[in-house]
């Protein structure tokens, strides 16, 4: 069975399916054939059995001149009035049929009994001398007379050959053969065809993957027609191959943009080196301020190379497009310490603070750091002595620089990878920052907008939505920001964070 089996599997799937096609038309065609011989092969025989019982309408007047010619007081037998062959049948058992006379056909006991009274008829096949079978029905008759007639009770059998209903189920049976065969061999042509051209579409489907297979090119698109499974099946590839395609533009813009970016601050680095290993080489000592600038310029381009290999680094994580682990997290937490560091980078700017209570479902670490990518932001563009202002409301933190502002035709911009302002090409940065914060937030269930502030500056707003109930050992954290348990809500008489949250 298995080899049967293998050798189907190894056929392709037009002919898998024009085989499975053509056997269950084969199939539904031989039972179909079969109920119908047999239905007729049962209706020819109830048709022969009633015409035989039927017969018991034979003149009596034939029965009594067959009987006398079979006794020899008659010269011939009677003309038999129906097409069956009849045959006397007396208690002793001795046939008398006609015509001919020496055409009778075997008694059985049932007919016998049926001679001496005990059965009242009986139907039955019995087989001739000459090999014929025959369907025989006895049945009673009663004649009254001097000589032979004085036998009051006969039996008589009335016989037709069985052919008359093998014959044309013979015939029936070679037509419904006939039309079976023709049947199967059209429904295996159609079934072919109907694979051929349903499997069309994966034809044209296995040569775009072989081609982009072969050539890497993904602007290969299958047309789609219909709304069946082939087209969604169409449909996922093109887009599979679309969204490929941008995935492979992005990695090429990304690795251009890597490339660029670190191009400016390596040359600068490999400039300031070559001076300080030519000093070194030739013996001309560099003056101490030049070699102490010389210094501070190497360090500030090594820690910005780092920056940057950290931000790539975080764009490459196998697990950068999906979040991770999901905590309950206190916003207003990680903001402060957010603005500690801030602090470090920028002490001569002012920093104010307004942090109501709230929590968020959030991968920590990464929320923290998107955090401080905004506040270097606003450090990096506030002018030497100028104000931070964190607002921390219902779930939106705002951060407020006093700085030269974007452009409204720039902000569009502002979160793609590597996109920096003209006027702040000259600052240290990767452009990298706000495309890592953006992501951070969208997987967080939040957005965040940059925007002109009142007054002049940027703003930028995250928004996140409010987790479902605080962290388990929180509680005291609806007492205020700054610890003091007031026994009421938040700050300044503020409601606690959750209230009215679902």
């Amino acid at each position: 069975m298995r080899g049967p089996l293998r050798r189907i599997r190894a056929l392709p799937l037009r002919s898998r399916l024009a085989l499975l096609v053509a056997t269950a038309v084969a199939v539904a065609v031989a039972a179909v054939a079969a109920a119908c011989w047999f239905v007729t092969k049962a209706q020819l025989e109830r048709q022969l059995d009633d015409s035989l019982r039927n017969s018991t309408a034979i003149d009596k007047t034939y029965v009594q001149g067959l009987l006398n010619a079979c006794a020899g007081t008659a010269a011939r037998p009677p003309t038999s009035p129906t097409s069956y062959r009849v045959q006397i049948i007396a208690t002793t058992g001795e046939p008398c049929a006609a015509p001919p006379l020496t055409a009778a056909f075997p008694t059985t006991a049932e007919d016998l009994a049926v001679a001496g009274g005990e059965r009242e008829s009986v139907l039955h096949t019995v087989t001739d001398r000459d090999g014929r079978d025959l369907r025989v029905y006895t049945y009673p008759i009663r004649l009254a007379g001097p000589g032979p007639a004085a036998v009051n009770t006969l039996a008589v059998s009335v016989a037709r050959p069985v052919s008359e209903v093998d014959n044309p189920l013979s015939s029936l049976a070679w037509v419904l053969l006939l039309v079976s065969g023709v049947g199967v061999i059209g429904a295996g042509a159609a079934g072919l065809w109907i694979a051929r051209s349903g499997l069309r579409p994966v034809d044209e489907l296995t040569e775009a993957v072989e081609h982009v297979a072969r050539t890497e090119d993904l602007t290969v698109r299958i047309p789609v027609e219909g709304e069946d499974e082939i087209a969604r099946l169409s449909r996922s590839f093109n887009s599979m191959t679309a969204s490929l395609a941008t995935s492979r533009d992005r990695q090429s813009q990304l690795i251009a943009d890597a490339g660029h970016e670190l191009r400016t601050p390596l040359t600068s680095l490999r400039t300031n080196i070559e001076l300080l290993v030519r000093s070194d080489e030739t013996g001309r000592a560099i003056p101490t301020d030049d070699r102490r600038a010389l210094m501070t310029s190497v360090k500030a381009q090594m820690t910005e190379l780092a920056s940057l290999i950290g931000d790539l680094q975080e764009l490459a994580r196998p697990d950068a497009a999906q979040p991770g682990p999901l905590q309950v997290v206190a916003l207003h937490d990680i903001t402060r310490t957010a603005l500690r560091r801030a602090g470090l980078r920028g002490p001569e700017l002012r920093i104010t603070e307004e942090l109501a209570p709230w929590y968020v479902r959030a991968e920590p670490g990464a929320l923290e750091r998107a955090v401080v990518n905004v506040l270097d932001n606003a450090v990096k563009f506030s002018p030497p002595g100028g104000t931070v202002d964190v607002t921390l409301h219902r779930g939106e933190l705002t951060v407020r620089d006093h700085g030269p502002g974007i452009p409204a035709e720039e902000l569009p911009h502002v979160f793609e990878r590597f996109w920096r302002s003209p006027s702040a090409r000259q600052l240290p940065g990767s452009g990298l920052g706000l495309s890592i914060v953006a992501r951070t937030v969208q997987q967080a269930g939040g957005e965040i907008t940059l925007r002109p502030a009142d007054g002049g500056g940027t703003e930028a707003a995250i928004r996140l939505p409010g987790a479902p109930q605080p962290p388990p050992g929180s509680e005291r954290a609806f007492a205020g920001v700054d610890g003091d348990d007031d026994g009421g809500g938040g700050p300044s008489g503020q409601p606690p964070p959750y209230a009215g949250l679902t």
